[in-house]
């Protein structure tokens, strides 16, 4: 009978599998190395269970003791598998970026999480770097994971990823590309792939908002390349140990938005349900193609499944709030239909200033139209009204007629865009008159929401 002794023998020999739609126009032969069949359906069971064992072999892991490590996820589930198996207690240090799904599976493995602020710097004894840290520090018997600068994240990929990829290819490949997060997976897999052939090309996917591709090109760790992203799993604003540049031969970066979208995209056009950090990948591969040749041989990992993500990156609201949904917009209905169902905030002529402002604050809104029994006659706009304040303390007692502009310009609801946007030199907004004969308005902000 053939059978694994328990779960931790089924990690690794990952297939690779051929990219056919995404990769028409690239003059090579391109190859996914789709790491969710791993029993914790990411990359990350490699590493953690070769932390876990070297921490076993040399006594910074005692039997009973506590693991702890800041993670993504990915990596506390590859611990949590370890833990389950091998009687460990686990305590996961996550920042609020990671998707609820992460968060539940850990739970779900038995993991105690601890969730940390996104926006602080990494030295903030509230970053989950900090967090991490201190609590292996008071919690007896507990041993610290550290999998950024803990090279045995990077002898995982060196001993296991790399040599089944040359295995996989008979040697053939010729470029691999991933994206770059703690560094132990290009980097372990770079260098053996290099001792094979010194000829093979690695290159990393960064994210705007991490410092790895400048860093890599001038040597300047600049705070100023240093924000807030969105695409999970990949890019650092600190430099960990186990990314090793000298083996890296550059870098390319994807916006969060292309992530997400190409994400997306492999799940519809490959059928490969795959993780974020999948998605910039891939969209890597396609601006790096003028680098590939046609007998080259091009494998681009995938790190982790799109199950962690079906909160975020596979649901509809969640794309459009953030502007990644590729929606045709074109007319101004298209414009107002994320809002079509509420009413239009107005004020009458004969109404107190005041009453606008209290309107402008209660709706979080910027500007007004004002109408009376004939229809839209004028409109304030808080730019206005904090004028007119300056030059009369007086002014929220008297009327709307004695403040208010001329009226907003209507349009049909199939004018373009570029129609209403010229509108905009001389207006602050435009109504879209529609056809059960109701009004919305159009906003500056409406517009640059538009913009793809």
């Amino acid at each position: 009978m053939k059978y694994a002794k328990n779960i931790l023998e089924t990690i690794g020999n990952t297939p690779l599998v051929k990219i056919n739609k995404l990769a028409q126009g690239i003059d090579a032969l391109v190859l996914a190395k789709v790491e969710t069949f791993n029993p914790g359906n990411s990359v990350k069971d490699r590493m953690a269970i070769k932390m876990i064992e070297d921490a076993e072999a040399d006594g910074r892991l005692q039997p009973g003791g506590t693991i702890v490590e800041g993670t993504s996820g990915n990596t506390g589930m590859g611990l949590a598998l370890g833990a389950i198996i091998k009687g460990y207690k686990l305590i996961c240090v996550m920042n609020d970026k990671q998707s609820k799904e992460k968060m539940d599976i850990l739970r779900a493995v038995g993991a105690r999480v601890v969730v940390c602020p996104t926006d602080v710097e990494p030295s903030d004894p509230r970053s989950y770097y900090s967090v991490s840290k201190r609590l292996a520090e008071e919690i007896p018997n507990s041993w610290y994971v550290n999998q950024y600068d803990n090279l045995s994240n990077t002898a995982a990929h060196y001993e296991q990823t790399g040599p089944e990829i040359w295995e996989q290819t008979e040697g053939k490949v010729t470029h691999f590309v991933v994206g770059v997060g703690t560094g132990g997976t290009i980097s372990g897999v770079a260098k053996y792939l290099k001792q094979q052939n010194p000829n093979v090309k690695i290159w990393g996917v960064d994210t705007y908002g991490s410092v790895f591709k400048k860093y890599h090109e001038t040597g300047i760790f600049d705070e100023n390349e240093i924000y807030s992203y969105v695409t999970e799993g990949i890019g650092e604003d600190i430099l960990p140990k186990n990314v090793d540049f000298s083996l890296i031969d550059g870098f390319t970066k994807v916006t969060d938005k292309d992530a997400a979208v190409f994400t997306r995209k492999l799940a519809l056009e490959e059928g490969i349900f795959v993780g974020n950090s999948a998605g910039s990948a891939m969209k890597g591969v396609l601006q790096l193609k003028e680098h590939f040749k046609p007998e080259d041989v091009v494998v681009v990992l995938f790190h982790d499944s799109g199950s962690r993500y079906v909160g975020k990156i596979f649901n509809d609201e969640w794309m459009r709030e953030r502007g990644f949904l590729e929606d045709e917009v074109t007319t101004a209905a298209d414009l107002i239909k994320d809002h079509s169902d509420k009413p239009l905030v107005t004020v009458r002529t004969e109404e107190l200033v005041s009453h606008a402002i209290e309107r402008l604050r209660k709706y979080k809104i910027s500007q007004i139209p004002v109408v009376d029994i004939t229809g839209f006659v004028g409109s304030v706009d808080e730019t206005d009204l904090f004028r007119s304040y300056v030059e009369d303390k007086d002014i929220a007692d008297k009327p709307i007629r004695e403040v208010m502009g001329k009226p907003y310009p209507v349009v049909k609801e199939g004018t373009s865009i570029e129609d209403i946007s010229k509108l905009f030199s001389d207006n602050q907004a435009v109504l879209v008159e529609l056809a059960n004969g109701k009004h919305h308005i159009i906003t500056k902000y409406d517009i640059i929401s538009s913009i793809k």
